[in-house]
């Protein structure tokens, strides 16, 4: 499938909530407007940047999949936006990362401290508008999914023996990262819908984010630069051991474990020593399996559907998962 391709097919998931969609970006910028000169600098940087929506098109899609009728839904669009945008802005700098979609980050673009009080100004924001919706049952799901992503990403910093890294750990690392999230978003869309429908879009958050999350660690090893925004082999070069690289080990000999370790051994890999890793996981079949897993949740995860009645939403639900495991970006 073409990048054009894939992009025609997130517009036509989008379709039936696209005016809410553009609402979405206006909340946005009233929610993260600043006189503090920097600060509103940054935030014009990040909606220059902003993505593809889509994790407010998933809590838009499942609100209206459920039957709809919350006033509040733009406005707890924006702010699961503004969650991934902290999250994103805060793993920049941890990795010190220089580009993200093609652009330049904002510890690159600005600087380290200035990148993490962003994220922190911009989950600030987030929790000033769950506290004025007055509602205490988004701010409980969303104060509960961002401390599990915290969680997730100290998990990730306290891998130290990267090739002991196992699939259980990995598991959990992107339902804690990722995945919860996505369900977070689901299930905040559906708060007034009755519980069945509610916990079963929370599952299919989930599925879907997981079966989302191993597409990315699968274009790491496949899409060049110029495709994903961001420089291909990064996980590698940052020591990040992903389900590729953890199918692929067990079927590596031992001087191949070692050319493995040998790059988690050196603090900053060659495009060389990236490449010949990428070969050897390809080579021992760890991208098909990896492939295989994010098809097995997308399967999963297109079950969980079943709950809600037929309707537009949900069809643009069950693309969204062809989405999230055909993409190339």
């Amino acid at each position: 499938m073409s990048e054009q391709a894939i992009r025609v097919a997130l517009s036509d998931i989008q379709r039936p909530v696209a005016a809410d969609l553009e609402r979405v970006a206006e909340e946005l910028r009233r929610i993260i407007a600043a006189d503090f000169p920097i600060i509103a600098d940054a935030s014009d940087h990040l909606l220059r940047m902003k993505g593809k929506l889509f994790r407010p098109t998933l809590l838009l899609l499942s609100h209206q999949a459920a039957g709809g009728g919350d006033p509040r839904i733009v406005t707890l669009a924006a702010v699961v936006e503004l969650i991934h945008l902290a999250t994103l802005v805060h793993d920049d700098s941890v990795d010190h990362s220089a580009l993200r979609r093609g652009m330049p980050t904002l510890n690159a673009l600005f600087s380290h401290q200035v990148a993490v009080i962003m994220g922190d100004y911009l989950y600030s924001r987030a929790i000033i508008e769950l506290v004025r919706v007055g509602d205490l049952e988004p701010l409980q799901v969303f104060a509960r999914v961002t401390n599990e992503m915290t969680i997730g990403e100290m998990r990730q910093l306290e891998a130290h023996d990267k090739l002991a890294f196992n699939e259980e750990q990995y598991n959990l690392l992107i339902r804690a990262k990722t995945a919860s999230l996505l369900s977070g978003a689901c299930e905040v869309g559906t708060l007034r819908a009755p519980r069945p429908a509610r916990e079963a879009l929370a599952r299919f958050g989930m599925l879907l984010g997981m079966a989302f999350q191993i597409t990315d660690d699968l274009l790491d090893y496949t899409q060049p630069e110029a495709v994903t925004g961001k420089p291909s082999g990064l996980d590698l070069k940052e020591h990040k051991v992903t389900l590729p690289l953890i199918a692929a080990l067990p079927r590596l000999s031992p001087d191949e474990r070692q050319v493995v370790s040998r790059l988690m051994a050196t603090a900053a890999p060659s495009d060389a020593q990236v490449a010949q890793v990428i070969h050897l996981v390809e080579a021992a079949g760890g991208l098909d399996n990896a492939r295989r897993r994010a098809l097995d949740l997308a399967q999963r995860a297109e079950a969980e559907l079943a709950a809600l009645p037929a309707s537009t939403a949900r069809e643009s639900l069950r693309d969204s998962i062809a989405y999230a495991v055909e993409r190339r970006s």
